[in-house]
């Protein structure tokens, strides 16, 4: 039995490209009838139809993408079904717009095979490492922002005249910290927190 060529488009919502995909698949050529296609909404990441064609490829069939993003939202999981297709399922993967992420060339050539790989790996270091300084540039961001003195997250509400009876009271166990939370519609956290900071 031959081998059979695959195509996968996933497309969000919010995204235009799935036309531009499609005609790079057909140009390669991906049958219409074997290219599977998964509109995503927002943070959904359930795929079915990435996962049907899981269940299709076989050994020696190539997978064809567009973009290498098409295989996973982050680079360790791209690395991860990279490895579930080109070694368990023993396919190949073609990444249309990365001529080096082509497994075909290799045949079953260890050094092509290791390009490939390498080629993965550093794309996903360079991934991760762009993640952290982004992570660095924001923490620096606010940390500098605090000494000018903004004020981050929702502002504090302001402790209500109702407040320090109720505190009273409670200071004299005539109330729970719950009840008089509850009179004056605010949670019980909040309320002992105000307690704490009339200490301070």
């Amino acid at each position: 039995m031959g081998s059979t060529i695959y195509g996968y488009i996933r497309v969000s919502t919010k995204e235009q490209c799935e036309e531009r995909q499609l005609i790079a698949l057909r140009e390669f050529p991906v049958q219409d009838n074997n290219i599977l296609m998964d509109k995503l909404r927002g943070k959904d990441f359930n795929r079915p139809q990435y996962k049907k064609l899981l269940r299709k490829l076989k050994q020696g069939d190539i997978l064809v993408v567009k973009f290498i993003d098409r295989l996973g939202r982050s680079y360790e999981e791209i690395l991860n079904q990279w490895r579930i297709i080109t070694k368990e399922k023993q396919a190949d993967i073609v990444v249309l717009d990365m001529p080096l992420l082509d497994t075909r060339q290799t045949g079953r050539d260890l050094t092509g095979t290791f390009v490939a790989d390498l080629v993965l790996q550093i794309l996903s270091y360079v991934a991760q490492t762009e993640r952290e300084n982004i992570r660095q540039r924001q923490m620096e961001g606010i940390a500098a922002a605090r000494l000018r003195g903004v004020q981050f997250g929702r502002p504090r509400k302001p402790v209500p005249e109702r407040f320090f009876d109720l505190k009273e009271r409670w200071e004299k166990r005539e109330i729970t910290s719950r009840q008089a939370a509850k009179e004056l519609h605010i949670a019980q956290d909040t309320f002992l927190r105000w307690v704490r900071e009339q200490k301070n």
